[in-house]
């Protein structure tokens, strides 16, 4: 069970939770952003359990520029010294497919460590033929929500894609994914690695002042529930 996190009680709380792997992102609000040395740094030194590293400079498309692949290359070398355990990553073309050539340059930017490609793939035109894609560029796991709202809504997809893996890269559902569905999922799927974020809202005081700053929203912040991730992990446990 991998879990999403862009804060450090979120980290804890996955941890203690029992997740296997955490995606260490910032903005997650914005569907998770590159983080600062400074975060996955001590990210690194409280975690026990392997710790993935977005790379994605800014939200919107996953089309990008050359500028901003230049920053991301700049990232990865940075974050490598980190002793992070792998990297996230998609990009895609103006037409919709895999971005076989800086696919390639993050690949090897990268290495030793291994990359997951992110949930781009859910935009791809052709997710078949992108899968093949993926296999032949080198990346370990796809995330992908089978192209809906859901895992659960694009399960018939999931499969379809398992299938076609063939154990050549491994297939992680993530997006909706909750103690409700998971079970479902993973026995329609025959997935064996899932992504969740496994969040609840955490309140704070409002000052008396009506001042906003920024577009989220004020006085309150997501953060990951370690006893819904352990339950999470319980539902795996169980159906083995």
């Amino acid at each position: 069970m991998e879990i999403c996190i862009d804060n450090v009680e979120s980290a804890k709380n996955a941890i203690k939770g029992g997740a296997s792997r955490l995606e260490v992102c910032s903005a997650l609000s914005e569907g998770g952003l590159t983080p600062t040395p400074g975060f996955l740094s001590l990210i690194r030194k409280i975690s026990p359990i392997k710790i993935y590293a977005m790379i994605r400079v800014r939200a919107g498309n996953f089309v990008y520029t050359r500028e901003e692949m230049d920053a991301m290359l700049i990232d990865i070398e940075a974050l490598k010294n980190l002793k992070t355990d792998g990297f996230v990553f998609g990009a895609l073309t103006e037409e919709g497919e895999i971005h076989v050539d800086f696919c390639k340059e993050i690949i090897t930017a990268a290495r030793p460590f291994p990359v997951t490609y992110h949930r781009a793939f859910d935009q791809v035109n052709e997710p078949l033929k992108s899968l093949e894609t993926l296999c032949e560029v080198g990346f370990e796991r796809v995330l992908t929500s089978g192209q809906r709202l859901s895992a659960l809504e694009g399960i018939s997809l999931i499969k379809k894609l398992i299938e076609l893996a063939q154990a050549r890269i491994i297939i992680m559902p993530g997006a909706g994914i909750t103690k409700d569905n998971l079970k479902a999922i993973k026995e329609k799927s025959g997935a064996k690695e899932f992504h969740a974020s496994a969040k609840r809202a955490k309140k704070f005081l409002k000052r008396s002042t009506d001042v906003k700053i920024g577009s989220g929203t004020d006085f309150c912040v997501m953060v990951t529930d370690e006893e819904l991730v352990r339950e999470l992990v319980n539902i795996l446990k169980e159906n083995r």
